[in-house]
């Protein structure tokens, strides 16, 4: 498989695409106002303890406490961009995972392992990790291990041996994925790197005051050359000059032979319209995402449940319906899975395939989800199609989505995609005009509304705002105002010279 890097850099923003046989694969978006926080080190204080939920709640210096499980207390998880996860038993003694010894304003050092959504704030651990090019640390561990993703015996035996021959009392030690072939001279200079870097954020922990961040990982672009600049990358392609004389500065200092691989994009067509991935992007924003032969998905995003629909659409295939569904939910498997990927969506998914009446064709599906799914870094639990053709899965989120990225909510429907129609809006005014002349007894009042709502509210001879008032025995006057929302308005009495909306909302 052909693996490509193309870098997008400019003022306001960083992107960064991995192409996979020049096919958009995943997208990291990084801006000024947006800087990613998975990683980082605070000094914390326990505001909150709460046994009922198995949590506490950290007070680290943000708007939002930061939320701390019960199981990330001293827990053997690594939660990392390349989602180097031991696979190796710790021999250390297990550690505390009950939290009931956790009090309220207890100084506590954390690591941000999840980014905050929407009204969530960022997850924690006190399991405090530091990845390297080639090894990840983990202080107050004797544990050493290799990443799930380095599958061939020989070569996760090898890494072994070097880990035993390396080891530093008092730190656990992984290997990542790109320390595959790598010899111990390498692991080694890995390691005392991380161990000086460590030692760096120990005294910051002393000096620093309570809810101060300690340490700060790398940039974006910097974990992209750390974490995913492995081996089997064709090449890096960037856009700008200085990125690209920075990134090569960094790279011979760690692995002199990968700098040659980084070049500059100096063509007249911008760097992702030249390599296609723009259409790519705009694909990925779509609510509505149609394959190659007519048919289509639906994809719905919440904070916490995705849901996906599987829709045959114009695909009119043979005479088997069977075989023809086959098709459609076999499609639609490889589609949803790299949309899972490139938009980046963890929580609950769930998927609604086309219905299938023989076990066999719902394994095959379920089989090809399987196939697909490994192809992301992301820690995937995947359940077989139910007999009404549901499939249940839950996929690893450590940042916000793409969409949350890329898009922000509408100001006009809130996210939700609807608005009221105009016949609601009119019976929600009706409404609130009863409510404020039998309480105020006032026969006179201003109503300002959109442009769109006054047409709708005056048009023809018995127009629906001459209805209001003559069931109401009362005048009203209305005036245009484009800064409000369609489903909005404001009332103001003519006694009291005032608006007076809220008073009078249900």
């Amino acid at each position: 498989m052909k693996k490509e890097i193309i870098i997008n850099s400019t003022a306001s923003e960083t992107r960064i695409a991995i192409l996979e046989d020049e096919t958009l694969a995943e997208l990291f978006v990084e801006r000024p106002e947006q800087e990613r926080n998975v990683g980082d080190i605070y000094k914390g204080v326990v505001r909150k303890v709460l046994p009922g939920m198995r949590a506490a709640f950290v007070d680290i210096g943000w708007e939002m406490d930061s939320f701390l499980h019960f199981s990330d207390l001293g827990a053997q998880q690594h939660h990392w961009f390349d989602d180097e996860t031991s696979d190796e038993e710790p021999t250390s003694a297990p550690a505390r995972t009950s939290g009931l010894d956790l009090k309220n304003k207890q100084e506590i050092i954390v690591q941000i392992i999840k980014e905050p959504l929407g009204s969530k704030g960022p997850r924690v651990t006190t399991q405090i990790s530091l990845p390297g090019r080639f090894l990840v640390l983990v202080p107050n561990e004797n544990h050493s291990g290799v990443s799930r993703r380095v599958t061939e015996f020989r070569e996760k035996r090898r890494l072994k041996k070097i880990l035993k021959d390396i080891h530093v009392e008092g730190y656990g030690l992984i290997a990542r994925t790109a320390a595959e072939g790598k010899d111990q001279a390498a692991l080694a200079k890995d390691l005392r790197v991380l161990l000086r870097l460590w030692r760096k954020v120990e005294q910051r922990i002393s000096a620093a005051p309570a809810r101060a961040r300690v340490y700060k990982d790398v940039s974006l672009t910097s974990s992209v050359l750390r974490d995913l600049f492995t081996s089997d990358v064709e090449r890096i392609a960037v856009d700008s000059p200085k990125l690209r004389s920075e990134m090569i500065r960094t790279l011979k200092a760690t692995s002199p032979a990968q700098a040659r691989r980084v070049e500059l994009y100096t063509g007249n067509v911008p760097i992702f319209d030249y390599y296609k991935i723009e259409p790519e992007i705009e694909k990925a924003l779509s609510r509505k995402v149609y394959l190659s032969h007519g048919e289509y998905i639906v994809i719905e995003q919440t904070e916490a449940v995705v849901t996906i629909d599987v829709n045959s659409g114009r695909y009119i295939g043979k005479k088997d319906y069977e075989l023809n569904a086959l098709k459609v939910n076999l499609a639609a498997a490889r589609e949803i899975c790299q949309q899972l990927r490139l938009r980046d969506m963890g929580g609950i998914i769930i998927i609604d395939f086309i219905d299938m009446f023989e076990d066999k064709n719902r394994k095959k599906v379920y089989d090809e989800m399987k196939r697909e799914l490994k192809k992301s870094r992301a820690k995937v639990d995947i359940l077989s199609i139910s007999p009404f053709g549901i499939m249940e899965m839950t996929r690893q989120r450590i940042k916000p989505s793409l969409q949350y990225t890329l898009n922000e909510p509408c100001p006009t429907c809130n996210g939700s995609g609807m608005v009221a129609s105009k016949e609601t809006v009119v019976t929600r005014i009706e409404r609130w005009v009863k409510r404020f002349r039998q309480k105020t007894g006032e026969r006179g009042l201003t109503l300002q509304a959109h442009s769109d709502l006054v047409n709708y509210l005056t048009e023809g001879v018995k127009s629906r705002v001459r209805s209001i008032m003559w069931r109401n025995k009362m005048y009203i006057t209305l005036e245009r105002n484009d800064s409000l929302k369609i489903e909005d308005f404001k009332g103001y009495s003519w006694k009291q010279k005032r608006e007076v909306t809220d008073e009078f909302m249900a």
